[in-house]
């Protein structure tokens, strides 16, 4: 099938053609694809009697659960568009948020507070005990993800297609295949996860969500479902691969057949171990943003021969550009911009914010980085969060990358702080596991860094310095410590 069709159409699809079947498992219970189907369809009913509509934009603050999914089957079978947020999303910005998005009501459990009427997935059954299949309904917009990007303003990224399915090809773009079992244990309110599971739930794949991360629990959920396919983030990569070699080797993961990283940089040792733990075809990494003007791809095999690299582009057309606008040769660093292909509509739309652009259609999510003469690119960092020491560019992901190669190191983060001597020194923020200390990391670093890229100061924290999906807020957490500099 290639024709495109409504999600919700989709989804009766494979209701009738695998009805007793799998389709989404948490850790409470597993829906069939006849129940998933059938539940929506009530689900959907609700969602009309509390007043949404075609077009809505319907904010969602569930956590990763069967709920969460029969909830966006709902609302695209009513017509409406999901616009995932976190469950934990302090009520300030969640009401920013659902003010962008004009959303009608929201779908959330008691997690967030808000004037706006509340409803979550049993209170949406209660109000229909009606299964029975709705008229086609496609959703104007398919996804409307939030992105605080470097600055910490909120933005929604509207798809620029509407709610269909296209199956072209064999895979999707996250190569799923009908009979894939899929382990999701990343967000499912970030576009990653989000665009995965349900690409994959598309072409009939069984997906398995965990309700958060942690890391022999990943691995238990690939040991019990035999899982062929597995998301992650490096963060995620690096509690698992730190677990004590006796507990790895509890489970058996040689189901895996397809294991994607993506979301942040990763660092080369953490890679390499992973390539060497599964195979190099085996790991994945994408690189792309949630507006999809282009997308890099690269295999484990690739990356051995281009170490460090995200890879070439597949879809769409990138570019290093220097400070005026220039297009950079091979090896030299810039600003990467991105330009859809030049037949496509556009992939997306922001709502709270305007895309940074050059002429000719060239749009920049704000990373740095490099393509070399065979066209593979390497990312630095983000153009916002360079660092200026004493006249030189500092990246915060090299030093990040450094520091988590320590074992006791579980997670970091790099800022510049403003000096009067060198315009910033480097700061960086630990969150360590037992026994780390400053001297540990500063004797570590020396043989791994220029003296200049080494951090002047120190802090050791307890809470997690990234999000569920990896990404880090280094502008949040600058103003954060400039704030407690201050004088009162």
């Amino acid at each position: 099938m290639d024709t495109p069709i409504s999600i919700g159409a989709r989804l009766t699809q494979l209701a009738a053609e695998r009805p007793g079947r799998p389709a989404v498992s948490d850790d409470h219970r597993t829906v069939t694809w006849r129940e998933l189907d059938r539940r929506s369809n009530r689900i959907a009913r609700g969602l009309e009697a509390a007043g949404v509509k075609l077009g809505d934009l319907v904010t969602i603050g569930l956590p990763n659960s069967v709920d969460f999914v029969e909830a966006c089957y709902g609302l695209w079978k009513v017509g409406a568009t999901p616009q995932p947020i976190s469950y934990r999303l302090p009520a300030a910005e969640a009401e920013a948020v659902m003010d962008l998005a004009q959303t009608p009501i929201l779908l959330a459990g008691d997690t967030i507070e808000s004037s706006r009427p509340r409803y979550d997935v049993p209170a949406l059954l209660a109000l229909s005990d009606d299964d029975s299949p709705l008229p086609d309904r496609t959703a104007p917009i398919y996804k409307a993800p939030t992105s605080g990007g470097s600055t910490g303003r909120p933005k929604l990224i509207l798809s620029g297609g509407p709610g269909v399915v296209s199956l072209e090809g064999e895979t999707g773009p996250y190569r799923t295949r009908p009979d894939d079992v899929m382990v999701m244990p990343g967000p499912l309110y970030h576009n990653g996860p989000f665009t995965s599971g349900f690409g994959g739930l598309s072409r009939g794949a069984h997906l398995v969500v965990l309700p958060r991360f942690d890391a022999e629990r990943t691995l238990e959920a690939v040991h019990r479902h035999r899982a062929t396919w597995l998301y992650l983030v490096p963060t995620m990569m690096s509690r698992i691969w730190r677990l004590p070699e006796d507990v790895r080797a509890k489970y058996e993961v040689g189901s895996l057949e397809t294991v994607w990283h993506l979301a942040a940089p990763c660092p080369p040792w953490l890679k390499e171990a992973w390539i060497g733990w599964l195979g190099p075809e085996v790991i994945l990494e994408l690189y792309a943003g949630t507006e999809a003007q282009a997308v890099t791809i690269i295999t484990g095999t690739e990356w051995l021969e281009h170490r460090g690299s995200v890879g070439r582009v597949t879809v769409g057309e990138m570019q290093a550009f220097d400070a005026n606008g220039v297009p950079l040769p091979a090896g030299e660093i810039g600003e990467i911009f991105m330009r859809r292909p030049a037949d496509a509509p556009p992939s997306y739309q922001y709502r709270g914010a305007t895309p940074r652009t050059l002429p000719g259609g060239w749009e920049s999510l704000g990373d740095i980085g490099s393509f070399d003469a065979d066209g593979y690119l390497y990312l630095a960092d983000r153009r916002t969060d360079m660092i200026l020491v004493g006249g030189s560019n500092v990246y915060p992901a090299e030093i990040e990358s450094a520091l988590d190669e320590h074992p006791l190191v579980q997670s970091s983060a790099v800022i510049g702080l403003p000096d009067e001597d060198l315009g910033s020194t480097i700061h960086a923020i630990v969150q360590p596991r037992e026994g780390l200390s400053e001297a540990d990391l500063r004797e570590h670093l020396k043989g791994l860094l220029v003296p200049y890229k080494q951090p002047r100061t120190y802090e050791f924290v307890t809470e997690n310095i990234r999000d569920d999906a990896g990404k880090v807020r280094r502008t949040q957490l600058r103003e954060e410590r400039l704030a407690a500099r201050a004088p009162n």
